[in-house]
Order: C-alpha cells, then sequence, then structure tokens
C-alpha cells in the first residue's frame, strides 16, 4: 500500500475539498470488505488494500476531528489518522468475525494520540500515566459536571476533576489553561457557494448500519487507547524512537536510515524493532488481564 494514493488534506486544499474528496468512495458491504480483506492477507493484493482504506477514510476523518482540541494543525490529525487506519490494515484478520472499522478505530487513535504526545510540550513536562489521562480526558471531565464555561475553572470544580483523574489541583488548573481557547468549531458549513450546505460534523455521520454500531465501541476503544501509551513506558529512549519511526510514521524511516542513524547494523535495528514491539505487547496484556479487559483489547 502507498500513503501517496491517497487524497491528503493540506492547507492548500482546504478541510472542505479533502472530505468532498473522500466522500467518493464508497462504503463496503460486510461481504465485500470480507473478500478484499482475504485478497489483502492471502495474496496482497495492494488494490484491494486500498480499497479497504479508502472506504474508511470518512472515519479515520471523524476520530481525527475528536482530537481537534490540541492546537495542531488538522490537516497532519487526519494524516495521522491515515497512517493508524493503514496500520489496521494490514494487520486485519477477516476471520475474527468483526468489522474493520472496530479494529481500525485503535489503530486510529493510537496513532493520533502519539503523534500528539509527539508533538506537544507536555512530553517534556513529564509523562505519567496520571497526565496522560490528564490531558486526554479533561473536556469529558468538565463536560461531565457540567464546567463548559471558558477560562479557569472554579474551586471546586478543580478539585471534583483532580479527583476523579487521580492528578493534583495544580495539574488540572495549568492542563486547563494549556487547552482553553483552541478549539475549531465543527460547524462549519461544507458545500459549494451558491448549494445547499450543511455542518460538516453530520455530512460525515455514515449511514451503514453496521458502522454506526462499531462507533458504538469507543468507549471501549478508548480504554484500548490508553492501554497502548501506557505500555509504551516500558520501552527506553531507543526502543520508542525506532518503533514509532518504523511503525507509526506515514513514511516509515528504513533499516538503511536508522542504521546510520544509531552506528549500528540494520540487522540490529530489526532485532530493537521485534523485541520492542514483543515488549508492548505482552505489557499491555498483563494491563489487560489486571483491569479485566477482554484479550481483544491487548490484541
Amino acid at each position: 500500500m502507498s500513503y501517496a494514493n491517497l487524497p491528503a488534506p493540506s492547507p492548500e486544499q482546504g478541510l472542505n475539498r479533502y472530505l468532498q474528496d473522500i466522500r467518493k468512495f464508497p462504503m463496503l458491504e460486510p461481504e465485500e470488505e470480507y473478500m478484499l480483506a482475504k485478497r489483502w492477507v492471502d495474496h496482497q493484493d495492494t488494490e484491494a488494500a486500498h480499497q479497504l482504506v479508502t472506504s474508511h477514510l470518512r472515519l479515520a476523518a471523524k476520530i481525527a476531528m475528536g482530537y481537534r482540541g490540541y492546537g495542531l494543525p488538522t490537516a497532519e490529525v487526519i494524516s495521522e489518522a491515515n497512517v493508524g487506519l493503514m496500520q489496521a490494515v494490514k494487520r486485519f484478520d477477516p476471520e475474527k468475525g468483526f468489522r474493520l472499522a472496530t479494529y481500525a478505530m485503535w489503530w486510529i487513535r493510537a496513532s493520533i494520540q502519539e503523534y500528539i504526545l509527539r508533538s506537544w510540550s507536555l512530553v517534556k513536562m513529564g509523562t505519567t500515566s496520571a497526565q496522560k489521562k490528564l490531558f486526554f480526558n479533561l473536556r469529558k471531565a468538565k463536560a461531565r459536571i457540567g464546567a463548559l464555561e471558558e477560562g479557569d475553572l472554579r474551586p471546586e470544580n478543580v478539585k471534583q476533576i483532580a479527583h476523579d483523574l487521580n492528578v493534583t489541583e495544580d495539574e488540572v488548573i495549568a492542563m486547563n489553561r494549556r487547552l482553553s481557547g483552541s478549539d475549531a468549531s465543527l460547524n462549519a458549513q461544507v458545500g459549494a457557494e451558491g448549494e445547499t450546505t450543511t455542518e460538516w460534523v453530520e455530512w460525515l455521520e455514515d449511514e451503514d448500519a453496521n458502522q454506526a454500531e462499531a462507533y458504538a465501541e469507543q468507549d471501549e476503544l478508548q480504554s484500548r487507547r490508553e492501554l497502548l501509551v501506557e505500555a509504551m513506558e516500558v520501552l527506553n529512549d531507543r526502543e520508542k524512537d525506532i518503533l514509532m519511526q518504523r511503525k507509526l510514521r506515514d513514511t516509515p524511516a528504513t533499516l538503511e536510515e536508522l542504521s546510520g542513524q544509531y552506528g549500528v547494523s540494520r540487522e540490529r535495528i530489526r532485532q530493537i524493532e521485534v523485541r520492542a514491539f514483543e515488549k508492548i505487547q505482552k505489557k499491555m496484556r498483563e494491563l489487560a488481564r489486571e483491569r479485566g479487559m477482554s484479550n481483544g483489547a491487548a490484541a
């Protein structure tokens, strides 16, 4: 599969144009999806894989917009979502009995979150599990207690959120100030001049019933995403960097490039990559067992 063959959002192109482009790709019936996935798994049919990816670009875009409040370029977040989608297609097993969308949502979210963590100075501030949880759940916590106003939180709200997310009140205040005011509107109108317009968050919605069921899995997939980020902590800096460059980029670094960067052989880079992936898988299984999650959460 080639990322270059996919439509890509860009400041020059504009978000509306990109959304119109990806809308042209048809959604797949379950039987179609199964046969395409089998062609990819059994024969490495890149055209089949391409159809699987393009039919889910709207899903990737919709998930990406859920991360619109972190002050990063929308086009880049969507691009990272597409990287996660491609990783999901590469690893999807149609014999497991569930739809690709259900599986892909986890990979898409993981890819976006890793991009955000790489991009934000939060990484330099410290990345304990509690801080990551605060970073990605503050808005949800505010909504749950009705603290929807802009600006600083009231003391009682700060105290409640700090308790719910197991962080200090100072951390809640600091994070709220960092994230405040950066939300982009989901109510932008889509449609060419002179045409009937609609809010593009609605335009992204999928009419396919099975896809709608997949979206209902969001809470479970949020937990899986958190598992991945927490599991990444078992890696040292070199392992994490190599794995991210090899697995989480639209154009993965080659063994030759990383060999030159780290001054070791290509085979050594490959060994580090494999070992890092195995360590993450093991840690995710352990965390899933500890939290009573299904085995699929650590797949």
